[in-house]
């Protein structure tokens, strides 16, 4: 295994068929051919020799600093604490990033910031002689997300400093419910709901509003007293308008999600597609009822309230919907469709779903219009490194009910990257990835001694390098870069720093100091040099 070897090389020595990706599911037949044949246009580069990286591949690293290829820089835009403007800090944690430019621009916009949790770090945000409610309302202050307007002067990027944008939407900024369960009794009757936390990944919408995702909240909603049923949906907020109250659109129901990842129908109805990040969970998409009109901007945003939500069945290759019309069986169990989108894991497994390995981050290649699906890892089946998954639906629509699927590249030492997790495409169609490999993990587990620290990852979806992975970038200690998302021109990426020193336990020696040599500070930072 001294030299190179390519992802189907790898697969072939490894004999990885789609049994050992989905959980307990077992008799499930490789598709070798699964996405079929591409379009004119993609099989004229296939033609060709494919891209290449854009850069010089790093190799993994333990360095304490987010490590790039030569050539490249970057900018820490905001770290924790940071006053971001109106007398709002920047947040814990950040995970999710979405550019909105600003009159089209790519050196000038607004930028999304999710903050996911607080774990660890609480030892740098109170001491342990704070009066609990008040740690409550540190934390609860502290998550959600961040709205900043940011700008590229003088070749840097930086904030814009008394932007009337900036915002900051928390654990205690009342939303909306809509769709089915709002007013439903799983959710306690309630049309509105008390704040968003536990903010993963997410999307962006075609009207230019944030799609943010709640995922692990059920500790925290617990810890707090919270109704649990409250969190774990999509949550819609419009970043350009302040004064807009966040939406939690149940129609695409309730789990731990991972993301959001928009895209259209052949007839122009909107498709989005989910994971839900846990092991044994399932992949889900959403059909709008209605078709998308461009010229109707916000008031799109109905469409995510009426239509289909799906849960896809490997085995069969078919998306089941978890509509208690259209899927009689789960008559038997729910009352109402609004209860059943509360118990969505509960209705996927009725219904027949394929368990998966921790199905994370979900993108769709704008090139071949399949979709891409991480996931992550399940260690209780033996897998230690994780795959991605490529989807093809039928007749090549994303609004179909049956589908295709492959193993697109698979995690390990042989291939240089584990724990795929957040995914980016480019407009060319390479995919990005940023790999997630648990730092307790990392620091006790030879299975990923050879990773080093967590790293971001190219890899062509076409070419002679398809399925090949070129480490990129290298963060800095017990760090997991998040949210990767490109400005229109391409030539900045911005990446979230999660927890770098999470393993820290004495705050006055702690295990990273990145990025301004004190304290660990999760920071986003834009990435410059393409």
């Amino acid at each position: 295994m001294d030299q190179k070897i390519s992802r189907r090389q790898f697969m072939t020595y490894l004999g990885v068929g789609t049994t050992a990706l989905v959980g307990a599911t077992t008799g499930i037949s490789s598709v070798a051919d699964a996405a079929g044949k591409l379009p004119e246009k993609v099989e004229t580069l296939i033609q060709k020799s494919g891209p290449t990286p854009p850069f010089h591949p790093i190799q993994p690293t333990d360095k304490d600093d987010l490590v790039l290829p030569r050539g490249f820089t970057y900018d820490v835009i905001a770290a924790w604490g940071d006053d971001i403007g109106n007398g709002e800090k920047f947040g814990y944690n950040c995970d999710l990033t979405v550019y909105f430019p600003i009159n089209r621009s790519s050196s000038h916009g607004l930028l999304w910031v999710n903050h996911e949790y607080i774990g660890s770090g609480s030892i740098f945000l109170y001491d342990a002689s704070t009066p609990e409610a008040k740690k409550f309302e540190i934390e609860q202050y502290n998550l959600g997300g961040s709205i900043l307007e940011i700008k590229m002067e003088k070749g840097k990027w930086q904030l814009v400093k008394n932007s009337r944008y900036a915002r900051r939407i928390t654990a205690n900024t009342m939303m909306d419910l809509t769709g089915p369960a709002r007013g439903d009794a799983a959710v306690g009757s309630v049309t509105e709901v008390k704040g968003t936390f536990a903010n993963c990944s997410g999307g962006r919408t075609l009207w230019d509003t944030v799609l943010t995702c709640e995922e692990n909240f059920e500790e925290d909603a617990k810890r707090w007293g919270r109704n649990t049923t409250h969190y774990g949906w999509v949550v819609e907020v419009d970043p350009f308008n302040p004064q807009s109250k966040p939406k939690k659109h149940t129609a695409l129901g309730r789990f731990s999600h991972e993301n959001a990842a928009m895209t259209l129908s052949k007839n122009k109805r909107l498709v989005i597609y989910m994971g839900d990040d846990s092991n044994d969970q399932y992949f889900y998409k959403y059909v709008s009822d209605e078709a998308y009109r461009p010229e109707l901007g916000h008031q799109n945003s109905k469409l995510l309230e009426k239509g289909t939500l799906y849960v896809a069945n490997l085995e069969k290759g078919e998306w089941l919907p978890l509509d208690i019309n259209k899927s009689p069986q789960l008559k038997e169990k729910y009352k109402t469709q609004g209860e059943v989108l509360v118990n969505c894991r509960d209705a996927a497994k009725l219904l027949g779903a394929t368990p998966m390995d921790r199905p994370e981050d979900v993108e769709v290649n704008p090139v071949d219009g399949h979709a891409y699906l991480a996931l992550t890892n399940n260690t209780k089946h033996g897998n230690f490194y994780g795959q991605i998954l490529r989807f093809k639906e039928k007749n090549n629509d994303p609004a179909s009910e049956r589908f295709e699927f492959e193993v697109f590249a698979v995690g390990g030492p042989q291939s240089g990257f584990a724990c795929p997790d957040n995914l980016l495409f480019d407009r060319k169609g390479n995919l990005w990835v940023c790999c997630d490999i648990s730092s307790n993990k990392l620091n006790q587990d030879n299975v990923y001694k050879s990773f080093k620290n967590n790293g971001i990852f190219f890899i062509p979806t076409y070419g002679k390098h398809e399925g090949e992975a070129f480490q990129f970038a290298s963060g800095p200690r017990e760090c997991e870069m998040t949210g990767p998302w490109f400005t229109p021109d391409e030539k900045t990426l911005f990446i979230a720093v999660q927890h770098p020193g999470e393993e820290t336990t004495d705050p006055k020696n702690p295990t990273s100091r990145w990025p301004h040599g004190d304290i660990p500070r999760p920071a986003v930072v834009a990435i410059r040099g393409f």
